[in-house]
């Protein structure tokens, strides 16, 4: 378990250290965990500092949370522990994309099953991007595969293969063995997800900003933003 400290200091900057990274025994239950972070908490002698404790979303987590206000009063806290648990942004995202993914699996399964052919060997990959040369596309960028338990991969994996659809439309004409070529429809669907994973994954990495304040400022914003491209779509 990684026990991580987020403080403003003295010139209003955000900062961000790893206080420890602990062996935690199984069973992982509310009991163990809760203790051996209150040990943490307590020798830091940051008990009495907390403003709030940033948690994945989960049903053990939130009883851990009960015990460690049974071990250390809420009004230790700021704001008398009003804002102690908080459950992580990031993570709850992460759900959100997951389950709308796995509604969708069978359109992203052709685009991944084509990048993961032409990038398994090195031979493989020359002639993409030799192919890629003769179409006179105007990218170099690697094709990627995706990891199936990470769709910001998944979102980068699109965000490239994408760019050349051509190219993966030439190859099926030279290479027998190449049966995975994605349908129009794939492509479609391809671009429809890449574009709404995009602004996930640019949320994404405003939660993940170590040295930024300004997350209330700018959420909303690609939010708007997000909104005029639907309309102009």
């Amino acid at each position: 378990m990684a026990v991580i400290a987020h403080y403003i200091d003295d010139f209003w900057t955000l900062q961000c250290r790893l206080m420890r990274f602990i062996y935690v025994p199984a069973p992982h239950i509310a009991v163990v965990i809760s203790e051996v972070l209150v040990e943490c908490l307590m020798d830091w002698n940051i008990d009495r500092k907390l403003s709030t404790l940033t948690l994945d979303n989960c049903s053990t987590n939130d009883a851990m949370i009960e015990r460690i206000l049974d071990k250390i009063s809420p009004r230790s806290f700021i704001l008398s522990g009003k804002f102690f648990h908080m459950r992580c942004c990031a993570h709850i995202l992460n759900l959100i994309v997951k389950d709308g993914l796995s509604i969708i699996s069978n359109a992203i399964e052709k685009v991944r099953e084509s990048v993961h052919y032409w990038t398994t060997t090195p031979k493989r990959e020359k002639k993409f991007m030799k192919t890629r040369g003769q179409l006179n596309i105007p990218y170099d960028k690697k094709l990627v595969i995706d990891c199936k338990t990470r769709w910001n991969s998944t979102f980068l994996m699109f965000d490239v293969a994408i760019l050349y659809k051509d190219v993966f439309g030439r190859l099926v004409q030279c290479k027998p063995q190449y049966k995975s070529l994605p349908s129009e429809y794939d492509w479609e669907m391809a671009k429809e997800i890449c574009h709404r994973l995009e602004l996930f994954y640019g949320v994404t990495k405003l939660f993940s900003a170590s040295s930024k304040m300004r997350l209330g400022m700018e959420i909303p914003s690609m939010l708007e933003d997000n909104d005029v491209d639907d309309e102009n779509a």
